[in-house]
């Protein structure tokens, strides 16, 4: 599947068949998709920091735990998705966050 803009067409191309088609505002205006950058551990969902286990500059294996996130009587556990070095921690103990907030950032 690929697109080609012209004269306010987009030809639009599935396989072997061509078809000519207009983009919606919508469309045009969305927010374009970002890859996530592996070396940030964002919320997934809002909620209180409870506890933090690491520090910046600590080596941390795949699997630890980084910090506990409680959010709706739950407390999640949040652990390093490979092993690295903490570069730098963005929340602290009793943080309120919102959903995708940067808590810690590795390399």
């Amino acid at each position: 599947m690929s697109t080609k803009k012209t004269e306010g067409l987009v030809d639009f191309a599935i396989l072997s068949m061509k078809y000519k088609t207009k983009l919606t505002k919508k469309f045009e205006n969305r927010v374009k998709y970002e890859a996530p950058n592996p070396d940030h551990i964002l919320s997934y969902i809002p909620g209180t920091i409870c506890e933090v286990f690491v520090k910046e500059g600590q080596k941390v294996k795949e699997g630890e735990s980084l910090l506990i996130l409680e959010a709706m009587k739950m407390r999640n556990q949040i652990t390093m998705p490979r092993t690295g070095k903490v570069k730098s921690i963005k929340v602290s103990q009793g943080d309120r966050i919102p959903k995708n907030q940067l808590m810690v950032e590795i390399e």
